[in-house]
């Protein structure tokens, strides 16, 4: 897995926040960099990384590259993989050990971040950024028969024009986890501080599931950016020098959140 940290020379041991990217996601998508600066100029350091069969490779990190690894992928993998950077980042091996961590997960990898967080005391605090509420949000429910007849389906990347296969082994995953690939299941169980941050302009991801998460969860905070759609105003590539407004507005108040001291 491929994965980089921001950070400040003079603050090398500043607090550590992992970003985990969303389904079709990769870690220098659009302008994740641009989050990664402003969180290393807040005073912060920002570790952000691949999960491991999201299709890039290392030579290709920007790319569906490997769809043999896109297809394979389950979430348990996933959270396999987010224990896997954790681990590294609390361990001191290749940098000032983190002894917990802050999470941000968007969209998937929020609802991988809000299962993680349930599980994991050494996540501190945890910010979902358009998080599902359900895995099975992902896709069309009409098509799981088929995809499991088939034993594969496709998703396509609009932006790509690729057509990303997908195993059966990822239905699956769900039916043999239920109780742990239960997003709301598990967000009940989540007792870190948790801030919920969604747009009301969101496509993909309906502002619903922001407030199915708050419900299942009553000490979460929900924020509703006015506007935002799923992405908060970035795109891929990105070519702006300067972070989109919704965007800047969620990167203040996740920093504001990981700076306020609980009671």
């Amino acid at each position: 897995m491929l994965m980089d940290l921001t950070f400040d020379d003079a603050h090398k041991k500043a607090p550590l926040v992992i970003f985990a990217h969303g389904f079709k996601g990769f870690k220098d998508w659009g302008s994740h960099n641009l989050v990664a600066d402003y969180f290393a100029e807040h005073g912060f350091r920002f570790l952000k990384f691949n999960f491991s069969h999201n299709g890039t490779t290392t030579d290709k990190p920007v790319d569906f590259a490997d769809l043999i690894a896109f297809a394979d992928n389950t979430f348990t993998m996933e959270l396999e993989d987010l224990d896997a950077v954790i681990t590294f980042a609390c361990g001191g091996s290749a940098m000032p050990a983190a002894p917990w961590v802050y999470l941000i997960g968007h969209s998937m990898g929020g609802g991988i971040s809000i299962i993680k967080t349930a599980e994991d005391k050494r996540i501190k605090k945890l910010v979902s950024m358009a998080a599902i509420s359900s895995f099975r949000n992902l896709w069309a429910a009409d098509i799981e028969t088929q995809w499991r007849l088939q034993g594969m389906t496709y998703v396509a990347n609009k932006r790509t024009g690729q057509q990303l296969p997908l195993k059966v082994s990822l239905l699956n995953d769900l039916d043999k986890h239920p109780a742990r690939l239960d997003i709301l299941g598990m967000a009940a169980h989540v007792k870190q501080p948790w801030l919920i941050i969604h747009g009301d302009a969101d496509p993909t991801v309906s502002l619903t599931s922001a407030e199915e998460l708050k419900a299942a969860q009553s000490h979460a905070a929900l924020l509703v950016v006015h506007g935002a759609d799923h992405t908060f105003g970035s795109s891929h590539p990105y070519l702006e020098d300067n972070l989109p407004p919704f965007l800047l507005e969620f990167c203040k108040q996740a920093i504001a959140f990981f700076n306020k001291k609980e009671s």
